[in-house]
């Protein structure tokens, strides 16, 4: 496959920008760079193991010698063991950039767990979403000062976790309807997310904010689906909890109107289309009653056609092979719920592994021949 810089280097060279000289010898010094990291991934991979690892077990042995430790042992460990981190990135980051950003971000981690501990130690009895903010505080501040993906990844997650927070314990009791609206915010905030690379704006920051968006839109489609069965077993109580207006209403303009925002900040103009995701989500949230079973499934597969088009037109493979894997997920659900369960076991067991060969084999084809189109129309 050509990379994005020679594509770039044709046209420049076309445009008379850069002349053929220099064209080989920016060839020449990408040749030597590509040989040079040419284990990017496998170390890239080994040091987000280790970052992980090293961070659960710094973890996992101050708890076990917590309960041993005085009030100031406690906290100077704590202290120590978000310094740490961050002290040794500072030290090796210009020799290996890259272990310097994974410490960096072991360091942000463990933030998250000194606030909760020391909270613990001085037996602070403020609402916990307050801890997740000032987690986030410090991913965010950590992202400002270093610009490295990892930390704005954990600001990206922390945000919506903590004010799904401060709307859980503001609506504690509450029951579906909010639920419902926390739900719906997050999906819209993931398909903001999995939106952020365009064909203008690609990036590393792009590509983590995608890889976020993409990991977080079915789970949380999933749960918003999921509502139904607490609708059945909970509608009578949750009909009758008391919730303001005011809060319903700020609740509701908070879920769709800041995964908005950030779809603004990141696509322009081009943020329109979101608009269409919008449209697309809001009526699962209220499609709880059984009359909706199977109409679900139709606007599902309504849904992953639609996100297939939008990958096609913008040029984004990622959004194409989510789409046919949620009209897969669409397909394979439907068979679950309502046509096994209507023929014996044998035969349901065959009509099952046809439709995982025949269904997976056209789904295989249709998604490679979509991708090849984008590749023959990428500048």
């Amino acid at each position: 496959m050509t990379p994005r810089w020679e594509r770039a280097l044709q046209r420049w060279v076309e445009a008379g920008v850069v002349d053929g000289v220099a064209a080989d010898r920016i060839r020449v010094f990408e040749a030597d760079r590509s040989r040079k990291t040419g284990m990017r991934w496998p170390v890239i991979l080994a040091l987000a193991f280790g970052g992980l690892m090293l961070g659960a077990g710094v973890l996992l042995f101050v708890s076990a010698h917590w309960d041993k430790l005085s009030p100031p042992s406690r906290l100077a460990v704590v202290l120590s063991m978000v310094a740490l981190f961050h002290v040794a990135a500072a030290l090796v980051r210009d020799r290996f950039e890259v272990l310097g950003i994974t410490l960096h971000a072991v360091g942000t981690a463990a933030l998250g767990g000194g606030i909760f501990l020391t909270a613990q130690i001085f037996n602070l009895q403020e609402n916990w979403p307050s801890g997740l903010m000032l987690w986030t505080l410090g991913a965010w501040l950590a992202w400002i000062l270093m610009r490295d993906w990892p930390q704005l990844t954990m600001a990206a997650v922390l945000t919506p976790a903590w004010l799904v927070g401060e709307w859980t314990v503001k609506t504690e009791g509450v029951g579906l309807r909010a639920d419902r609206v926390a739900i719906l915010g997050i999906v819209l905030l993931a398909f903001s997310f999995l939106s952020a690379r365009t064909r203008e704006g690609d990036s590393t920051y792009r590509r983590a904010l995608v890889w976020v968006g993409g990991l977080a839109l079915f789970p949380s489609i999933a749960f918003l689906l999921a509502l139904r069965d607490r609708f059945k077993s909970f509608y009578y109580y949750s009909r009758h909890q008391p919730l303001s207006a005011q809060l319903l209403v700020l609740g509701w303009l908070a879920a769709i109107l800041l995964p908005l925002v950030v779809a603004y900040f990141l696509r322009g103009r081009s943020s329109w289309a979101n608009l269409l995701a919008v449209a697309w989500v809001f009526p699962l949230a209220f499609m709880l009653d059984p009359i909706w079973n199977l109409f679900i499934y139709v606007w599902c597969a309504v849904g992953s056609v639609g996100l297939v088009a939008w990958g096609l037109r913008e040029a984004q493979k990622s959004r194409i092979n989510l789409g046919v894997i949620g009209f897969a997920l669409t397909v394979l659900f439907f068979y679950f719920s309502s046509v096994m369960d209507k023929f014996g076991r044998s035969i349901s067991l065959i009509g099952l592994g046809v439709l995982f060969l025949a269904g997976g084999l056209a789904l295989e084809r249709t998604r490679r021949h979509l991708v090849a189109r984008i590749a023959e129309v990428k500048p």
